[in-house]
This record gives structure tokens, C-alpha cells and sequence, in this order.
């Protein structure tokens, strides 16, 4: 009485069994290692701002970590003449994406990249108290 169908649905892409697919985990180690990215490329303007032992080691730290991310590709780091940004701004920033960082790191449940980005949420936070204190009338 019916014919059975003999091509493909309308609604199938085309292509579609030569695409590759990534799985979940493989989507969110893409988005943590660009939040760490971008976390590293504002802890080194940050570097070039104020010299600090805390913003060198966190520096490295992140390098390792989105070179894990990558399968071992290292970031892509440069070095800037920066022209006087606000260290506030930078240190919003910096907050905000480690922020991002820690929420999925803890989505995919990677212990060392969430306590990364929690200490760096930390650090931030610290250098942002303490310029409201500096930048409060006495």
C-alpha cells in the first residue's frame, strides 16, 4: 500500500554524518580555555602596569592551564605599549572573566582550572577594595 522512503528527510542536513561533532566536554574545555585566554591576555596588561610577583605567577599558572585546555597549543601572548588604561577597568575585567572561567570549570568539574579561577576572582577582588581605600577621601 505505501512505498517505503528511499531518500534522505528534507529536514536532514546535508552532510550532516561528515560533520564532526564535538561532545559536551569538548565544547566547554573550548569556552574555558577562551575565558582563561582572555583572563591571561588582561593579567598581562596588568603585568605591564604594575610589577607584582602574585600577577607572574598567575600568569603562568593560566598559560599552563589553557595550554592544557588546547592539547598543549600555548597561547598566544603579546605584549602591548599600553597607552595609561585604568587599572580599575582591568581589574573589573579580570574579575568578571574569572568569573566565567569558574562557572564552567565547575560545569565540567575541573577541579584545578575552578580553584585557578577562584584565586584569581580573589586577587582581583583584594586589588579592587584596596583602590576603593586609596581613592576614598580621608
Amino acid at each position: 500500500m505505501y512505498e517505503p522512503i528511499r531518500t534522505k528527510s528534507v529536514h536532514t542536513p546535508v552532510g550532516s554524518a561528515d560533520f564532526p561533532h564535538r561532545s559536551r566536554e569538548e565544547e566547554l574545555d573550548i569556552q574555558l580555555a577562551g575565558h582563561l585566554g582572555a583572563l591571561l591576555a588582561v593579567t598581562d596588561e596588568l603585568r605591564g602596569l604594575e610589577s607584582s610577583a602574585d600577577l607572574d605567577a598567575a600568569a603562568e599558572r593560566l598559560a599552563t592551564e589553557v595550554a592544557r585546555l588546547r592539547g598543549g597549543r600555548p597561547p598566544v601572548r603579546t605584549s602591548s605599549g599600553l597607552h595609561e588604561p585604568r587599572l580599575v577597568a582591568l581589574h573589573e575585567r579580570a574579575h568578571a572573566l574569572a568569573g566565567r572561567a569558574l562557572v564552567v570549570a565547575a560545569s565540567r568539574a575541573d577541579t584545578a582550572a575552578a580553584i585557578l579561577a577562584a584565586e584569581r576572582m580573589d586577587a582581583h577582588a583584594a586589588a579592587l577594595a584596596g583602590t576603593a581605600r586609596e581613592l576614598a577621601p580621608h
